[in-house]
């Protein structure tokens, strides 16, 4: 059985992974390998991943926020007043 998945999905994928990589290789591997011991890299690869997740959950709300202000989902948007 073969799925159809629409362009748009393949390019919010490559994006993904185009972010992902460059959080990794412009972020996380730096932050780690500028320590000796294991425990301050460890505490520095856990503080990295915590901005990340941060910054993932940034980016949902304000995705959801403009889903909600811009496509005129009147029943589900609080800033209606419906």
């Amino acid at each position: 059985m073969v799925l159809a998945v629409s362009t748009q999905i393949w390019y919010f994928g490559a994006a993904g992974l185009v972010s992902l990589a460059a959080f990794v290789g412009l972020i996380l591997v730096p932050a780690v390998s500028s320590y000796g011991r294991w425990h301050e890299r460890f505490a520095a690869g856990f503080l990295s991943l915590l901005i990340f997740g941060g910054l993932i959950t940034i980016g949902v709300i304000a995705g959801l926020a403009w889903v909600l202000i811009s496509n005129g989902i009147a029943p589900l948007n609080p800033f209606t007043g419906g």
